[in-house]
């Protein structure tokens, strides 16, 4: 049997609306409520500098949704792009890093092609320099909803643009990856923008973690400690930092993808990240158990 060549979506209908039309009305209710009688804050960040890319929230989007939409639809640029650089996945420091080596993804918008010459060089780029990467096929991708709840995002902001899909473990090698893709990509022309997935605090007793005790009181410490200092981080653009952050004080699910794309926004220019939007699940539902998501930008 011949291999496909299209990475299949796998949480559309259950995580994200499973039709074109529902994605697009939910997309623009996400932009209507971030621009309903306020200055938005990532109107703000734009004009502090150029966005070079962010941080987005990757849970339903009924939880998330907003926040990552509006963060991808504030890097928009008055150019075309010609590629995403998208990190994810939840991994951990012994996990391989990965990439999707060809082929198209999915999405009720319609499918994104794999920007193969900058995914080949990046593996040859990290393999040269000692780092091991595997180049999977759309048959053998993961499942992730990490980076599959971007993928509609992606397809209706930049809907010319190629992608570039990395799944990025919690080690020092989160800013080699960062920082090969930004200098594979200029090497070749293209014009980018990047996208690092990660939700924050997961707390309460369905993750086994609540060292704050139980809800209500919990959610204070979650919002105003425990994510604030991984918010800290990420605005400070402090790669290392995240990392430390996402690993000891279990506040980042996926640090690796954090830190890679926060080095990869910092290659390409960017000084420093601005938290944008901050939520948690217990807003939409008073759970004992409840998650953490932040929107963070980068600029120069």
């Amino acid at each position: 049997m011949a291999e496909t060549t299209i990475k299949r979506a796998a949480f559309a209908g259950s995580w994200y609306p499973g039709t074109s039309g529902a994605c697009q009305s939910a997309i623009r209710d996400f932009l209507s409520k971030a621009n309903a009688g306020h200055k938005d804050a990532v109107q703000e960040a734009g004009a502090a500098g150029t966005l070079f890319g962010g941080i987005v929230p990757h849970a339903g989007w009924v939880y998330s949704g907003g926040i990552a939409c509006r963060v991808i639809s504030s890097l928009v640029p008055d150019t075309p792009i010609n590629t995403i650089l998208l990190f994810g996945a939840h991994m951990h420091p012994t996990s391989r890093a990965f990439v999707l080596a060809h082929g198209e993804v999915e999405t009720p918008l319609g499918n994104i092609p794999v920007d193969i010459d900058l995914t080949v060089q990046l593996v040859l780029r990290l393999s040269e320099a000692g780092h091991r990467i595997q180049s999977l096929s759309p048959d053998s991708f993961p499942n992730e909803n990490t980076l599959e709840l971007q993928f509609p995002f992606i397809r209706h902001f930049f809907p010319d643009s190629h992608i570039v899909i990395c799944g990025v473990p919690p080690t020092a090698m989160a800013e080699q990856i960062g920082h090969a893709a930004v200098d594979v990509a200029r090497d070749l022309g293209r014009t980018f923008r990047v996208i690092g997935s990660t939700d924050m605090t997961h707390y309460g007793p369905n993750f086994g973690f609540e060292p704050a005790g139980s809800v209500p009181s919990a959610v204070g410490w979650v919002t105003d400690d425990n994510d604030a200092g991984a918010i800290r981080a990420m605005e400070a653009m402090d790669v290392g930092g995240i990392l430390n952050q996402g690993l000891s004080r279990k506040n980042m699910c996926c640090s690796g993808a954090a830190a890679g794309a926060t080095a990869a926004c910092q290659r390409a220019g960017a000084r420093k990240g601005i938290c944008v939007a901050y939520a948690t699940s217990f807003e939409k539902s008073q759970s004992d158990s409840f998650v953490g998501y932040s929107g963070v930008v980068f600029v120069d």
